[in-house]
């Protein structure tokens, strides 16, 4: 059976260690200590392990927070239900928290959240109400909903006892790994790198902490470079998980006391972990939560030669984007290339072509052969060819053969 605290009287809003015990002992029934895999496969200038929290109940570490948090309510506050916003995950740990509690939950979800975990939400029982936009809509929406209804409001970040559950892997990442060098972290809103931060300083402060966003949705980024809580006007990335306009106040405070530096990674720099880690590491995973892999793979953050932990946040990637992803993944890779060639429109001139891609073992998938060419000879055309190499070193390889022959690349 769940195991619910069961707790009078006001609570002191600090974030403390013994807050985080508390938060195990309740979790150990419910959540996965997940593994941490040492990623081998993985070429790195560290040695990096991933935390995978991706292989979560629910597929992300948001169960810990929601649950915890949940579990602290009083039989009167349960009885009048309980309210979230969220882009998908923590809609989850809401929903099957409530569940479990036997209160009833309603979730407030941005129109960018994937069909994946929308579903996923209805199925542990809560009631969806879908909101045009992103997070922060999704947040005044469900703000409202509370202030009318009563309900107990569940934030998914801004929040001393979800902070302390999810400070919980901070502590299974000391114990699997006690002499980590360095942990990195997705941040959204900051709840997790909050959690997690507080607990690695306390018991091994000499272990780093770095936290990575969405260069599209740096709003922590942008708060601690300004020394001041602040809004972006609009986020663009796919890590849907992440998309967040504005960090929280306690978590902003703990990220400025906390954390050793903040770092950004673009969506593609995102979609190529995404590959990565599914091609080496049999571990798939939603951009939120490859962020952190991005971090190390493209030499964001300071850790040659370190022990480095990589928290693997969610898991939840919608399949309907997946292909999105993986083709940008091998375009950021070079496991795929363009090139356009301009040739005279005239018998032979595909078949030279195809030879030449043969001979340097590369592997045509689209070819597009043009002949309305503004500024091209009246019998010329342009021939624009999709093809799939091993790498960047290979696909100059393949120019330089085309131009060896004679033939120009555009």
């Amino acid at each position: 059976m769940p195991l619910f605290l069961k707790e009078k009287g006001s609570r002191k809003m600090e974030l403390t260690l013994d807050r985080v015990y508390q938060a195990a002992h309740v979790l150990k029934p419910v959540i996965h200590k997940t593994d941490l895999v040492h990623a081998t496969r993985i070429q790195t200038d560290c040695d990096l392990y991933l935390k995978t929290e991706n292989l979560q109940n629910t597929g992300s570490f948001k169960i810990r927070g929601a649950y915890f948090k949940i579990s602290t309510l009083s039989e009167e506050e349960r009885k009048k239900g309980v309210v979230a916003c969220s882009a998908g995950n923590h809609a989850q740990g809401v929903a099957l928290a409530a569940q479990a509690s036997g209160t009833k939950s309603t979730i407030f979800l941005p129109a960018i959240a994937p069909i994946s975990k929308v579903e996923a939400t209805r199925s542990y029982g809560a009631s969806v109400k879908m909101i045009d936009g992103v997070y922060d809509d999704a947040y005044e929406a469900a703000v409202k909903f509370q202030e009318e209804h009563g309900s107990v409001f569940i934030h998914p970040f801004n929040d001393v006892d979800v902070m302390a559950g999810q400070g919980t892997i901070g502590m299974e990442i000391l114990d699997q790994l006690e002499d980590a060098d360095a942990v990195v972290v997705p941040v959204g809103g900051g709840g997790l790198i909050s959690g997690i931060s507080f607990v690695i300083k306390k018991l091994n402060p000499k272990c780093k902490v770095y936290g990575v966003q969405a260069q599209g949705a740096a709003s922590m980024v942008q708060a601690v470079k300004d020394h001041h809580l602040e809004s972006l006007e609009e986020v663009h990335t796919f890590a849907d998980g992440i998309a967040v306009k504005s960090p929280g106040s306690l978590s902003y405070a703990m990220v400025e006391k906390y954390v050793d530096e903040l770092v950004t990674v673009t969506d593609d720099e995102t979609a190529a972990a995404i590959l990565t880690l599914m091609e080496r590491q049999k571990i798939v995973s939603e951009g939120a939560g490859a962020v952190s892999v991005a971090a190390v793979l493209f030499n964001k953050i300071p850790v040659k030669g370190k022990k480095v932990v990589a928290v693997i946040s969610g898991g939840n990637i919608d399949v309907n984007i997946l292909a999105r992803v993986i083709n940008r993944g091998l375009l950021k890779t070079g496991r795929k290339a363009s090139l356009t060639i301009p040739l005279l429109d005239k018998p032979g001139q595909l078949e030279e072509v195809s030879k030449i891609i043969a001979e340097q073992g590369a592997n045509v998938t689209k070819v597009d052969h043009n002949i309305n060419v503004e500024d091209s000879d009246i019998n010329g055309c342009h021939l624009t060819l999709q093809i799939d190499t091993r790498d960047f070193a290979h696909i100059e390889q393949i120019k330089q053969a085309f131009i060896q022959r004679g033939f120009t690349i555009l």
